[in-house]
C-alpha cells in the first residue's frame, strides 16, 4: 500500500532532504584532504636531486619571439641568479637592483605570472666587488610550507630573513661576518631546511667562516660547525645515504658529512679541491661532487662513513652541479661538453659538445629527458639514453641564462635575460602547453 503525501508535505520533505544533502557536501569539503599543486620549495627541489616529480611533461621546443609554447613571460626588475621557488599559489624569486642598491624577494602569481609583490629586505648594503659571473642575488630561498627563508650577502655579512608569503618580515638575523680578503667574489650558497633548523654555509677566508644551524622559529643559532678558512661556494644538502640522514658539504679539498640536527661532524675525507660551487649528489651508497679551483675533477666517495674513495676522474663542473639519473651521472663541464659517466666506476659512457659557450645552470631531469642551459641563453634537451648522446631539441632563449631551471605541474620555468649592458632585461618565463596544442 502506498501512502499519499500532500504536496505541501512533499515540498517540505524535499527541502529537508536538500538541506541535509548540502550539509553533507559542506562537511565533506571541510574535512576532505585538500588537493595541493606540486611545489618546488628549495634549491634543487623537494628531494634535493634536481628531478621533476614523476608524470611531468614539458615541451622540447619553444620560442620567445613567436610565443610558441610560452605560457607567460614576466619582466623581472634587477638581476639575480637564484632559481624560482614555487609554492601552492605563487612563485618567489630574489633579485638585486644595483641602481637602487636594494635586495628583494619578488612574488609572482603562479597562474598568470603577474608580479604581485616585492619585499625589499636590504638597502645600501651591496658588496663593492663580486665576480663578474656572480650576482647580488644568487642564493635560492627555502620554503617550509609557511615561511620563506632568504639569504643575502649584505653589509659585509650573511643575513637570513624569515618572510611570510604575504611579504611580512618576521625576523632578520645576521648569521656571521662575510668579508672575503683574497678573493672578493661574492656569495652563492642557498639555505636548506631540515626539521626545525635552517642551515646556512658561509665559507671565506675570515673568522666567521662556518656552517650554521639556526632555529626556524626564532632565528637563534642552534649550532655552528667549524670550517677551514677557505673561500668556497657550495650549497649544503641533506640526504639519506647508507641508511643515515646526513648533511653534506664539499670544499676546502674535503667532502664532509654532518649530523643536521646538531652540526657534529660524522665523517670527512680529503677529496675534491679548494673551491667548490656545485652541490653534492648521491645514490643509496655513495656521494659525488665535481669542481673546481685550483684542481679539477669529479670525485665519488662512500657515503657510509668508511671514507673510501670509490673513483675520480678529470671532468670539471665548477659552477653547475652534477645530475644523477639511474646508475649514471651527467656532468656538463665548464666548456659546454656533456659527459655521461657510469656512477659505479667513473668511466665515460659518452661525451658530446652541447654548447659552444660556458655553463652555470645545473641540468634538470624531467621524465626521460634532461634540460641543460648555457650562459649565452642556449637550452639543449637530451635523452637519458646512456648508449649515445641523443639531442632532442635546441632552443635559443634570450641572451643569457645563469639560474637553474625548474619544472612544476607540466611547466618549465626559465630565468633568461634579453639584451646586453644597459639594455639587459631579465624575465621569468613559464613554458608549457600552448594554445596551438600539446607540447611537441
Amino acid at each position: 500500500m502506498h501512502m499519499l503525501v500532500p504536496p505541501s508535505m512533499q515540498t517540505l520533505s524535499m527541502r529537508i532532504a536538500s538541506s541535509y544533502f548540502s550539509a553533507l557536501i559542506l562537511i565533506a569539503c571541510v574535512f576532505a584532504p585538500s588537493v595541493r599543486s606540486e611545489t618546488w620549495p628549495t634549491w634543487r627541489g623537494q628531494a634535493g636531486d634536481n628531478h621533476a616529480a614523476s608524470g611531468n611533461q614539458v615541451p622540447e621546443n619553444w620560442d620567445l619571439t613567436s610565443g610558441k609554447n610560452i605560457v607567460w613571460k614576466t619582466a623581472i626588475p634587477g638581476r639575480g641568479h637564484s632559481s624560482p621557488v614555487v609554492t601552492d599559489d605563487a612563485i618567489f624569486l630574489t633579485t638585486a637592483d644595483n641602481e637602487k642598491k636594494t635586495q628583494s624577494l619578488l612574488k609572482l602569481d603562479r597562474e598568470s605570472g603577474k608580479l604581485i609583490g616585492e619585499t625589499v629586505l636590504h638597502r645600501n648594503g651591496l658588496p663593492e666587488r663580486i665576480h663578474p659571473s656572480n650576482s647580488h642575488a644568487s642564493p635560492t630561498p627555502a620554503f617550509d610550507g609557511q615561511h620563506l627563508f632568504v639569504c643575502f650577502h649584505t653589509n659585509d655579512s650573511i643575513v637570513l630573513s624569515k618572510v611570510t608569503p604575504e611579504g611580512q618580515i618576521d625576523w632578520q638575523k645576521k648569521v656571521c661576518d662575510f668579508k672575503p680578503d683574497q678573493f672578493q667574489f661574492g656569495y652563492g650558497a642557498s639555505p636548506v631546511i631540515e626539521d626545525n633548523v635552517v642551515i646556512v654555509a658561509a665559507e671565506y677566508d675570515g673568522a666567521g667562516c662556518g656552517l650554521y644551524g639556526l632555529d626556524r622559529e626564532t632565528g637563534k643559532q642552534v649550532w655552528k660547525a667549524p670550517r677551514p678558512i677557505n673561500l668556497s661556494f657550495s650549497s649544503p644538502i641533506v640526504a639519506t645515504v647508507g641508511g643515515t640522514r646526513q648533511l653534506f658539504l664539499a670544499g676546502a679539498s674535503t667532502i664532509n658529512s654532518y649530523d643536521p640536527a646538531d652540526g657534529k661532524l660524522l665523517w670527512s675525507i680529503d677529496e675534491s679541491t679548494d673551491a667548490i660551487c656545485g652541490t653534492v649528489v648521491w645514490d643509496d651508497r655513495n656521494v659525488f661532487i665535481s669542481g673546481g679551483y685550483p684542481g679539477k675533477g669529479t670525485w665519488c666517495v662512500s657515503g657510509d662513513g668508511t671514507k673510501v674513495r670509490v673513483w675520480d676522474n678529470r671532468v670539471k663542473c665548477y659552477e653547475q652541479s652534477l645530475l644523477r639519473f639511474g646508475d649514471h651521472l651527467l656532468a656538463l663541464d665548464d666548456n659546454g661538453i656533456g659527459h655521461c659517466i657510469d656512477a659505479n666506476d667513473g668511466e665515460s659512457v659518452w661525451k658530446k659538445r652541447l654548447f659552444d659557450g660556458k655553463v652555470s645552470a645545473s641540468p634538470l631531469l624531467v621524465a626521460d629527458r634532461i634540460y641543460t642551459a648555457s650562459e649565452d641563453g642556449g637550452v639543449v634537451v637530451i635523452s637519458t639514453n646512456t648508449e649515445k648522446c641523443e639531442i632532442l631539441a635546441e632552443n635559443q632563449t634570450g641572451n643569457s641564462i645563469f639560474a637553474s631551471p625548474v619544472v612544476v605541474d607540466n611547466r618549465l620555468y626559465l630565468r633568461p635575460a634579453v639584451g646586453f649592458g644597459q639594455d639587459r632585461q631579465e624575465y621569468l618565463v613559464a613554458i608549457g602547453r600552448s594554445a596551438a596544442g600539446p607540447p611537441k
